[in-house]
């Protein structure tokens, strides 16, 4: 990814050697650097049969008929199955509203939707014998925009809803609305000298992990099922699979098997209840993996916007209001859109203070490839309008664009939007000082005596361009992210950690549900039990249900929350151990005087782990185990007339300079540089928590000159889904990824972290079009940029370059 610059302000780590705040190595790093690494694409079991998914051909349709018998004459096919073969009457499931079909019935409503599933001998036998079943379908009008969508005269996506939004919406096929109103911005807009406003299109983005979705279920004696699965969060997963197969929970056993990249595509199920159905009809252990043609498919997707927005200000730079009305596409099926709804409101003003505002977000159904979670979670689309509106505003009343950001920055105290004080550091004007402040790279890094080095060049080795009509633009943005589930969602993990003696060492063993897709969550607990219980040696158990839920790998929430847990258990464990001296030993024991142990009233007084480095004869012939749940504080809903409401836990934030160089003639961008400067509370683990941050900027990268998924718009068909035609960033296509690290405490936070992996995703996008819009003058106001964009005719705005 380039060269990370020298982390800064990142303090030393613990006395424990591999604790809290020293870069420990992740333990499964050298596995999947050298291949050698499980994936659950690469599980077997004696005896397995391989499922393969029928997808619909359209977008909206009636189901006519559906004939498997050519299916089911196959030699090697074992079952076919459709949504009459479904065991219980729930036939559907979905993360907060049940409105997505096991298998689809009456009617398909998007491109890919599963209609019927088999299980056969070989893969290929699979694949053609799905390929036999025959569908015959009615087709019918599709909605694929707000104004079809929201017509008098609009198909209906779902006839009959349930659901508690639907009294709260103007029409049925909006599935939630969430207006967020502080003051009056329609009176504080009398008093701007300036008032900017712009029409955003954000594009719908793919999580693009490498590892597609892949599980194998495995009947048991007892008439459940044990399914080993990639997933980000197992309990959530168990509670939405069990009914739809007619068991209680306890016979549904899942265990976490390897997971190549998540960020929020593996939140919603994809093949679990697929396989299970399969394996529990056919009695034999069923394996699914989706090819990547497949994957485009099969799970949900970021979704994509329309945003319209208006800022006022003052001559002296002052923000007098916002208007914004932000309206995303959910597609097919509620999935999390509710909730990202939330977070495009909630955070929808950005780290600003302005007093009158009037948000409103809203999702809509329509036939397009459902949405939901994704790394960002709906301030990625609010922050890459708010950031735009910002440079030009900044341009209209003349002043530099960093500075009227840090002029109108958030701090400590300030009130968010929805009446939310923040009640911890919010270094959003030092961070924009600190990267504005980063050396810039040098000029024509490309020029050389003996001419230019393509490699370096916009468009690369394809050697397109030797330097004609090449100009640099340099842009900045700045984001907020909340940490963790929001508007009073009961966000809790639960962590077991047992301490023992095995030879003449202390060993610790932590179990968490926790889904490690990635981000380094082992690392992190292992640390944790080092830290809190002074050993060495701790082993993390594989993650499965037989432990409390962990809740989801996502929101940026794990080390905060499972960490919390694990912190919170190995502080009890070191309690009952101390406890186990003194009914041994007395008040006094060599360790005690080693650790500097205090007893006041009976309690342990001590400063963490250290005091048990030299109790092993304490632990001799006994363990001790504590299995134990740690919440946050809690939030509250959003009102859902005005908006306010305590609906978050903690913010993040994060800043970026991006530079780049733009052939203006053929359209080629390069992105030299992305230079970072993030708050992330403590630094856990200073190398992951570069790396996570590393990894959020490229994804942001991404989106702002590559990834796009295209839908047709008269038939809502998908047009690329695959990486020959979505285009992701490789290691050629990654700058230097600079990062200035700040740690200022969070005192409600456990050893006053913050969650670092989304916020860098946030404003990563829109410096890099602040960039390009600096190099070419043009508005830009649509992601990601193509080269037609910047070779056609488009409307210039106010720019130091106009």
């Amino acid at each position: 990814m380039g060269t990370t610059g020298t982390p800064t302000n990142i303090t030393q780590g613990s006395r424990t050697r591999g604790g809290v705040g020293e870069s420990t190595l992740r333990p499964d790093g050298i596995l999947k650097v050298t291949g050698e690494f499980a994936y659950a694409s690469d599980m077997w079991h004696e005896d397995m049969l391989w499922g393969q998914i029928l997808r619909s051909t359209v977008a909206h349709a009636e189901i006519v008929s559906i004939d498997t018998s050519e299916a089911l004459a196959q030699a090697g096919v074992y079952a076919v199955l459709t949504y009459d073969d479904l065991p219980t009457e729930v036939k559907h499931y979905g993360l907060e509203i049940q409105d997505t079909p096991v298998l689809a019935h009456g009617k398909v409503r998007h491109h890919g939707e599963p209609v019927a599933i088999v299980a056969a001998d070989h893969p290929e036998t699979a694949r053609r014998a799905a390929a036999k079943i025959k569908v015959e379908y009615r087709e019918l009008p599709v909605v694929t925009d707000e104004s079809s969508a929201t017509a008098p005269d609009a198909p209906l996506v779902h006839e009959n809803r349930t659901d508690h939004y639907v009294g709260h919406v103007p029409h049925p096929n909006i599935l939630h609305r969430q207006p967020i109103i502080r003051g009056d911005a329609e009176e504080a807009a009398k008093k701007a000298d300036f008032i900017v406003r712009g029409e955003y299109t954000f594009g719908m983005q793919d999580q693009a992990f490498l590892g597609p979705e892949s599980g194998l279920a495995v009947p048991a004696e007892d008439g459940g099922v044990d399914l080993y699965i990639a997933t980000q969060w197992l309990h959530s997963d168990l509670r939405q699979i069990a009914p739809v197969l007619g068991l209680p929970e306890d016979k549904v056993r899942m265990t976490l098997s390897g997971v190549g990249g998540a960020f929020g595509g593996r939140e919603d199920l994809s093949m679990q209840i697929h396989a299970c159905l399969l394996a529990l009809r056919t009695g034999k252990p069923v394996k699914m993996v989706y090819n990547r043609f497949e994957s485009f498919f099969g799970h949900v997707h970021r979704h994509p916007a329309k945003l319209f927005y208006e800022h006022g200000a003052t001559k002296d730079g002052k923000l007098t209001h916002l208007k914004a009305r932000i309206v995303l596409d959910g597609g097919a099926y509620a999935s999390a859109s509710p909730a990202v709804v939330g977070n495009a409101a909630s955070l929808g003003a950005g780290p600003y203070v302005v007093d009158d505002v009037g948000i409103e977000a809203l999702a809509l159904y329509t036939n397009n490839p459902p949405c939901g979670a994704m790394r960002g979670f709906g301030a990625v689309q609010a922050c890459f309008a708010y950031e735009a509106q910002m440079d030009k505003l900044a341009d209209k009343v003349g002043m530099d664009r960093v500075e009227f950001r840090r002029l109108n920055a958030m701090e400590q105290g300030s009130l968010m939007p929805t009446g939310q004080p923040v009640d911890s550091p919010a270094p959003v004007a030092e961070l924009l000082r600190r990267v504005k402040a980063m050396p810039l790279p040098p000029e024509r890094q490309w020029a050389s005596s003996e001419g230019a080095d393509v490699r370096q060049l916009p468009g690369g080795l394809s050697n397109t361009t030797h330097g004609e009509g090449v100009v640099r633009g340099v842009g900045y943005a700045v984001g907020i992210k909340n940490v963790g589930f929001s508007e009073g969602f009961d966000d809790y993990s639960t962590a077991r950690v047992r301490m023992e003696v095995v030879g003449d060492e202390p060993v610790v063993t932590v179990h968490t549900a926790m889904a490690e897709v990635g981000q380094g969550g082992v690392t992190v607990h292992a640390q944790i039990a080092r830290t809190e219980l002074g050993v060495t040696q701790v082993t993390i158990q594989p993650a499965d249900t037989q432990v409390g839920s962990a809740g989801s790998t996502s929101a940026s929430r794990q080390t905060y929350v499972t960490g919390g847990a694990v912190k919170n258990a190995c502080e009890l464990v070191r309690e009952r151990v101390l406890e186990i001296g003194r009914r041994k030993f007395g008040t006094y024991h060599p360790a005690w005087a080693t650790a500097e142990l205090l007893l006041e009233g009976g309690k342990v007084v001590t400063d963490g782990g250290e005091v048990l480095a030299g109790l092993t004869d304490v632990l001799e012939g006994e363990c001790v185990e504590v299995e134990e749940e740690w919440r946050h504080r809690p939030t509250e809903p959003f009102d859902l007339r005005t908006g306010q409401g305590f609906g978050h836990v903690q913010y993040s934030f994060a800043a970026h300079r991006a530079v780049v160089e733009v052939d203006t003639e053929l359209g080629l961008v390069k992105v030299i540089e992305l230079a970072c400067a993030q708050d992330v509370g403590k630094a856990l683990n200073p190398l992951s928590v570069i790396g996570q941050i590393q990894g959020g900027t490229t994804q942001g990268l991404g989106v702002a000159v590559m990834e796009e998924i295209l839908v047709d718009p008269k038939t809502a068909k998908v047009r690329n889904p695959s990486f020959t035609d979505y285009l992701i960033p490789t290691i050629l296509d990654t700058p230097t990824i600079p990062v200035d690290v700040l740690e200022l405490a969070d005192h409600h936070a456990p050893y006053g972290l913050r969650g670092v992996g989304e916020a860098p995703t946030l404003s990563s996008t829109p410096a890099v079009l602040a960039a390009i819009r600096d190099a070419t003058g043009l508005e830009l106001n649509r992601t990601p940029v193509r080269p037609e964009h910047l070779t056609e005719t488009e409307t210039c705005w106010t720019s130091p370059r106009n």
